[in-house]
């Protein structure tokens, strides 16, 4: 089948946690025989952020390690019935503008012979609904959520059964234990200030237990703010700025430990939505500790999978016994490592993305028969 999605940037994961996800399940399909073509639009504000502050050398570690992968800009005057006219499947994220959506939507109303799905990611559907809810989606199949809270957003919006739990997972191939061990020390968390959605969670979860547990913290990641800086150098945490993902597992491989902190969000109002990072952790074979968080859905096994810390005191606890227990770390990159390969893969999430599309009817020949 020809897949063509449409996302806000394939090329950049400057504050674009999406790409992560996309890039494993588009190389996956690529893997098995599909086309694959992904289209980005000009200006997109994170490969702009990026091309700004590391310029087209901040590209490097995503074609290098994403060969298989490629995109195309597109303007506003994108032609849209020729560049969909030979598609089989249609794939929009929600960070793209409203025009677009309704745009392709339009073709497929028209007589588009391919299947349309709207992907969101993201937690705008209950923390700003109306930037949801201003796009057009009629013409399109269906949606597919990465979570079931999400989901249920869009049930009553009246999407029934055709919205789709989808969550995200990761890339294997990419994000795996290192060949060889090396000399492990200290905590890091890779993860983006963002809008103070986390500031007193990050402090009381991360920074002051890394600080009172004398376990050394290096953070990666973007949108710091000044106060936020005085905070980390307040707790003598080594900030190193952005970190391309495709290089993450590098950095994992360096460290005895990393902490999941989840937006507030997720915690509160989307219950049971972890974010790519828990994947792409425990795929790497760290050991991790967790923040409050509710694994509604089942996803994981807490208290085998990782270790999850009740308030500020439990989590000092758990980082000296991941310290000081190597038969505790040991256990956890097991059973999460475990969690991944047998559910949590992106070719797990390509398996479900191809029986989806079989309910609305686009199946190549080698899905139908096997």
């Amino acid at each position: 089948m020809k897949f063509v999605y449409f996302t806000h940037s394939l090329a950049s994961c400057w504050n674009h946690g999406n790409a992560h996800f996309l890039r494993g399940v588009l190389r996956e399909l690529i893997h098995r025989g599909h086309e694959v073509a992904a289209y980005e639009p000009r200006g997109a504000w994170s490969l702009e952020n990026l091309l700004k502050d590391h310029g087209e050398a901040g590209l490097d570690a995503y074609r290098s390690l994403y060969p298989e992968l490629s995109s195309t800009t597109f303007d506003p005057d994108i032609d849209l019935g020729d560049t969909l006219a030979d598609a089989d499947v249609v794939i929009v994220h929600e960070w793209n503008d409203p025009w677009l959506v309704a745009a392709v939507g339009k073709v497929r109303r028209q007589g588009g012979r391919f299947t349309l799905l709207f992907h969101d990611t993201h937690h705008r559907a209950v923390s700003d609904p109306n930037a949801i809810r201003q796009f057009d989606l009629d013409g399109y199949d269906g949606v597919l959520a990465f979570g079931e809270t999400l989901a249920e957003v869009y049930r009553r919006w009246g999407w029934g059964n055709r919205v789709h739990v989808w969550h995200e997972a990761a890339d294997t191939r990419l994000f795996h234990p290192p060949v060889e061990e090396v000399e492990r020390k200290g905590l890091v968390w890779i993860g983006n200030w963002g809008d103070d959605e986390r500031s007193a969670e990050l402090e009381s979860f991360l920074f002051r237990p890394a600080q009172t547990v004398g376990l050394p913290l290096e953070i990666y990641g973007v949108r710091y703010p000044g106060h936020a800086l005085q905070m980390l150098d307040r707790y003598g945490v080594e900030y190193r700025g952005w970190l391309p993902n495709a290089r993450a597992p590098e950095v994992f491989a360096r460290h005895l430990a990393t902490v999941h902190v989840p937006r507030r969000f997720y915690i509160e109002m989307l219950p049971g939505i972890p974010t790519i990072r828990v994947f792409e952790a425990l795929a790497c074979g760290i050991p991790l500790i967790s923040a409050p968080w509710n694994d509604a859905e089942g996803l994981f096994n807490p208290g085998s999978d990782y270790l999850v810390a009740s308030d500020e005191a439990q989590m000092q606890r758990h980082m000296r016994a991941v310290r000081d227990d190597p038969d505790l770390r040991r256990s956890l990159v097991e059973n999460g490592l475990a969690a991944i390969r047998d559910r949590h893969s992106c070719a797990h999430r390509t398996d479900q993305l191809l029986a989806i599309l079989a309910t609305h009817g686009a199946a190549a020949p080698m899905e139908m028969s096997a």
